[in-house]
């Protein structure tokens, strides 16, 4: 799915325009707790704040697997938080409707990044 793979490299590139232009009006996230942000414009801020937080994020997609209009892929997130770097096994969902993602969904285990952030303040 030519999209979702575009999606990915926005996301490396960390453009939230970028991303932003390849979501639906109603996009859905979803994050590895469950919690949900709906709307192109909500999650453009929302990408926008968390490249401000982890400015090198990255994703790196290993396996990828389609039924119809889902596709999975397995990999790893990492980055850094206040200089120090993480990595954690994850897996992302995504839904396409008319060429654009719909739904962006996020399993991972984030603890990694957490306990940096306890530690840092």
């Amino acid at each position: 799915m030519q999209v979702v793979r575009a999606f990915v490299d926005a996301i490396n590139r960390r453009s939230p325009d970028e991303i932003a232009g390849l979501m639906t009006e109603d996009h859905v996230f979803i994050d590895s707790l469950g919690s949900r942000v709906t709307g192109r414009e909500a999650m453009k801020k929302g990408w926008e704040a968390y490249f401000r937080i982890v400015p090198d994020y990255s994703i790196t997609v290993e396996e990828t697997f389609t039924n119809g209009a889902v596709c999975a892929m397995l990999g790893t997130a990492q980055g850094s938080f206040s200089g120090k770097g993480w990595q954690t096994p994850a897996a992302w969902r995504a839904v396409v409707r008319d060429s654009l993602i719909s739904e962006w969904r996020v399993y991972a285990d984030n603890e990694p990044i957490r306990e940096l952030m306890r530690k840092a303040g």
